[in-house]
């Protein structure tokens, strides 16, 4: 990865991530993005508030009993041309619980599979990818996090590259930590919910 995306990580996440928290606990429901380009979007913000599906509806919970409705999620991605940085925060989840979460390539729909797959840098040719070789945290967006006692969590995940355009459309909270051993690697259990966001 460059030198300077590699610095703003280091440097600027946590306070980027402190941002984007206050957002998601105190503010209601926004999005905002650049406008489109023919390559992927500089900066791309997303927050929802969790509830059951409905149309329109960016914020979607599958299992209230894990993502309670009026729990809240956001997402900032930065992209240059040096890669791609992505923050998620999120509050009123279950407190002191492991979660998963990954970028997928559709939106949200009324079932929790309507997201499709993980999005991949390098696409595997079999389909559902368990293969470590291409189900990873380099290849794939992996958001993995903790809550605390408040069921507040953050996690932050930086790539050398960049999402095709209109292929990244979503990311979805899983039920545990992402596994990386052959034949399970990049699962992480049931979708609970999910946050649509046309990365």
């Amino acid at each position: 990865m460059n030198r300077s995306l590699v610095l703003v990580t280091v440097a600027s996440a946590s306070a980027l991530v402190s941002g984007l928290l206050s957002t998601v606990t105190a503010q209601p429901a926004a999005a905002a993005t650049t406008p489109a380009t023919p390559h992927a979007r500089p900066l791309v913000l997303q927050s929802g508030v969790f509830g059951p599906y409905a149309p329109g509806r960016k914020a979607v919970t599958y299992r209230p009993d894990l993502v309670p409705v009026g729990a809240r999620a956001g997402v900032i991605s930065i992209t240059s041309t040096h890669g791609t940085l992505v923050m998620l925060a999120v509050h009123g989840l279950k407190p002191n619980r492991q979660y998963g979460a990954h970028v997928h390539t559709k939106p949200c729909g009324a079932k929790p599979a309507d997201s499709g797959p993980h999005y991949q840098h390098v696409k595997d040719p079999v389909s559902p990818s368990v293969d470590p070789r291409y189900a990873n945290p380099d290849n794939e967006v992996w958001l993995d996090f903790t809550t605390d006692a408040t069921g507040t969590g953050v996690a932050v995940a930086s790539q050398g590259w960049m999402f095709r355009p209109g292929e990244a459309n979503s990311v979805v909270i899983h039920a545990e930590h992402t596994h990386t051993e052959p034949g399970h690697a990049g699962t992480a259990g049931e979708r609970l919910a999910c946050l649509t966001i046309p990365f």
